[in-house]
């Protein structure tokens, strides 16, 4: 795949990435649910076709967002991981969960208001620092089975 954009607006450049309506639930899946396989992503509430799965997690690859290895006990199946570039979207969507929870509860009664949420918009950054240490941690744990 050619890397291609349509200008040089950051902001129009980081959405022929990220403004499909998958890439970015990719992202938050593996920050936050700690999925890492093809088939976590594909059993997930999100219900992702098979061939859009694909397509992102290839084109996420190809853009340093995530990478692709095979643990050395199981060569048949491939694990997902965010890269340090795809660690720092955190702050990207933790503030996109903050605005969600505080503009849509009326659209989506159903919406998930965590009430640990207070604690994230109360001290952002040691949340950013928590969420990328977590991951890490988790993504140690995968790696090393």
């Amino acid at each position: 795949m050619k890397k291609t954009f349509r200008c040089a607006c950051p902001v129009t450049s980081a959405l022929d990435i990220f403004g499909d309506k998958w890439s970015l639930v990719l992202v938050k899946q593996m920050l936050f649910e700690h999925k890492s396989t093809f088939k976590d992503f594909v059993e997930s509430p999100e219900s992702f076709a098979t061939n859009i799965l694909s397509s992102r997690l290839k084109t996420l690859e190809e853009f340093g967002i995530i990478e692709k290895t095979q643990l050395p006990n199981n060569r048949k199946t491939n694990i997902y991981s965010l890269t340090e570039k795809g660690m720092s979207l955190a702050p990207v969507l933790l503030e996109l969960t903050l605005w969600g929870r505080n503009n849509l509860q009326e659209s989506n009664p159903n919406l998930n208001v965590d009430p640990q949420l207070d604690q994230v918009e109360n001290n952002k950054e040691h949340a950013f620092a928590l969420v990328i240490k977590n991951y890490k941690d988790y993504k140690q744990a995968v790696l090393n089975g």
